[in-house]
């Protein structure tokens, strides 16, 4: 039983390191998610709307969130589940609206993970070295302003 525990740990832990060296140990920090929040309102605040605005780390968990004075209540959740959304699905909201579609291959999902699932534009995933670690959402406007906003803040991550 001892060892079965041993290999069970050790493979995990080799799954693990695999995991963190395919992705350059890049990883969405406070420090990262300020400098996208702030790019972001940059760009709401030229538009002139306010937003909330929300980085996730690679489990969909928050690591900041920003709410712009004047923003919608209702933002401060939607943008939440946008980058949860980019995250889960490992693709923007944006495409994931057009494959949710009736006769599209995930018409429903907006339906399961508790109704967490956003199915339209403002949450992207952050990627490095094609693993998703993180996302980011946005909401407070239309779809294209949201959308406009999130790509500045992805922005500032590269």
């Amino acid at each position: 039983m001892v060892l079965l525990v041993f290999c069970i740990t050790l493979m995990m832990g080799l799954a693990m390191s695999a995991q963190a060296s395919a992705s350059d140990g890049a990883k969405v920090n406070l420090e990262r998610a300020k400098k996208m929040i702030a790019a972001a309102e940059i760009k709401a605040a030229e538009i002139g709307v306010p937003m909330v605005i929300t980085v996730v780390d690679e489990g969909g968990n928050m690591i900041a969130q920003h709410r712009m004075d004047g923003a919608l209540l209702a933002s401060i959740a939607i943008s939440r589940d946008k980058a949860y959304t980019s995250v889960a699905l490992k693709m923007s909201t944006e495409t994931a609206a057009s494959v949710a579609q009736p006769g599209q291959s995930l018409y429903g999902i907006n339906t399961t993970d508790g109704g967490r699932l956003v199915i339209f534009g403002g949450g992207l995933p952050i990627v490095v070295k094609q693993n998703v670690i993180g996302g980011i959402g946005v909401s407070g406007g239309s779809v294209e302003q949201d959308v406009a906003v999130v790509n500045a803040g992805l922005a500032a991550w590269k």
